[in-house]
C-alpha cells in the first residue's frame, strides 16, 4: 500500500513541469467581483492543467485596487511566485486617487480578458428600457443613483460617457462606488439605487433568473444570448470594453519574467481556460510583451482624458 501511494505521488510530481511555481495571486478587491473571479479562475486552471502545483488567492480590497497594488509592490520585490490581477479599473483608480504607486511599479505580464458593461435595474423597477433611464437622468441627474465599482474605474467612466452622450453634465452624475461586485449587486437587488453598471458576467446569472433587467450593453454589436440593445442602437454613442490583466512583482529577473509569461501563455491556451471564458461571458483578449505595454500606455493616456472630462481628475 505504501509503495502504491509513493508511486502515485511520484507520478503526480513528474507530471508537473520542472520549473512549476507555487503562485500566490492577489485580487485587489473584495470577493465576488471581476478581479476576484479572474484570480480564482486562474487558480483553478493553473492547478487543473498542472501548470502550477499550488495556487492561493488573497483578497486585499480598497480604493480601486490601489491599496492592494501598493502592498503588492512594497512587499514582494524580486519574488517570482507573486502575481496580482488588475485592469482598466485600476488604471482609472490610480489617476483618480493620485496614487503614489502605479503600474510602473510592478511587472505587467499580459492582458487576459475583455468584458463589456451592462446597465441593469431590479426586475421590480418602473424603468423598462434604457430610454426610460436616460429620461430620468435628463430630468434630474442627481436623482438617478448608479451603483458600480470603484471611483474612476470602468463603471464610473461608462456612466460619465452615457451622461455626456445624452447631453447631461457628467460632473452632475450620482455615482455610488462599491469596493466589490457582491456589495454593488446587493444594493441593486435591494433597490437601494436606481440602476447598476458592471461587467456583464457579474449580472448575467441574476438577469437569467429574472431578478435583474438588462437595459443595455456597451458593446458595438448585440451580444449573443443577451436580450438587450447596445447603447449605440439606443442613440447613445458609447462603446466601452473593460479588460483584465495579470502582473508580476517588481524587480524580477528577465528569466523569471519569461517563466511566468510562459505559464500564463499555457494557461490561456488551455481548454479549461477557454471553457471558463465561455461560461463567464469573457472575451479572450490575450496580449503580451511589447504589444501589451504599448496598449497599456495608450489606455492610461485616454483614461486620463476621460476622467478630466467627468471632473474626477484635474
Amino acid at each position: 500500500m505504501k509503495h502504491t501511494l509513493f508511486a502515485g505521488m511520484m507520478a503526480a510530481a513528474l507530471a508537473l513541469p520542472a520549473h512549476a511555481t507555487d503562485y500566490m495571486i492577489m485580487a485587489p478587491a473584495s470577493p465576488g467581483g471581476g478581479w476576484d473571479q479572474t484570480a480564482r479562475t486562474m487558480q483553478e486552471v493553473l492547478q487543473a492543467d498542472g501548470i502550477s502545483s499550488s495556487v492561493q488567492v488573497q483578497n486585499v480590497p480598497g480604493a480601486g485596487g490601489t491599496v492592494g497594488l501598493a502592498q503588492f509592490a512594497s512587499q514582494n520585490a524580486g519574488k517570482a511566485d507573486q502575481l496580482i490581477v488588475g485592469g482598466f479599473v485600476m488604471v482609472g483608480a490610480i489617476l483618480t486617487n493620485a496614487s503614489p504607486v502605479s503600474l510602473a511599479d510592478v511587472t505587467p505580464i499580459a492582458r487576459l480578458t475583455g468584458e463589456y458593461e451592462a446597465i441593469v435595474v431590479p426586475a421590480s423597477s418602473d424603468i423598462k428600457d434604457i430610454n426610460g433611464l436616460v429620461e430620468k437622468l435628463k430630468a434630474d441627474p442627481g436623482a438617478v443613483s448608479w451603483a458600480g465599482g470603484s471611483a474612476g474605474g470602468t463603471d464610473h467612466i461608462a456612466v460619465g460617457l452615457i451622461a455626456k452622450a445624452a447631453g447631461v453634465d457628467p460632473t452632475k452624475i450620482n455615482y455610488i462606488a462599491y469596493s466589490g461586485g457582491g456589495e454593488a449587486l446587493a444594493a441593486i437587488l435591494g433597490s437601494q439605487v436606481t440602476a447598476g453598471i458592471s461587467g456583464l458576467g457579474e449580472f448575467k446569472a441574476q438577469a437569467d433568473a429574472g431578478a435583474l433587467r438588462i437595459l443595455a450593453v456597451t458593446s458595438d454589436e448585440r451580444i449573443a444570448g443577451v436580450d438587450a440593445p447596445t447603447l449605440k442602437e439606443s442613440g447613445l454613442d458609447v462603446v466601452l470594453q473593460n479588460w483584465r490583466m495579470v502582473a508580476a512583482a517588481p524587480g524580477i529577473t528577465d528569466e523569471q519574467k519569461a517563466a511566468i509569461s510562459a505559464d500564463v501563455e499555457k494557461m490561456v491556451n488551455s481548454d479549461a481556460w477557454k471553457t471558463a471564458l465561455e461560461t463567464k461571458g469573457w472575451a479572450n483578449t490575450y496580449l503580451a510583451g511589447d504589444a501589451f505595454k504599448a496598449q497599456l500606455d495608450a489606455d492610461i493616456a485616454s483614461t486620463s482624458t476621460v476622467l478630466k472630462d467627468i471632473g474626477l481628475v484635474k
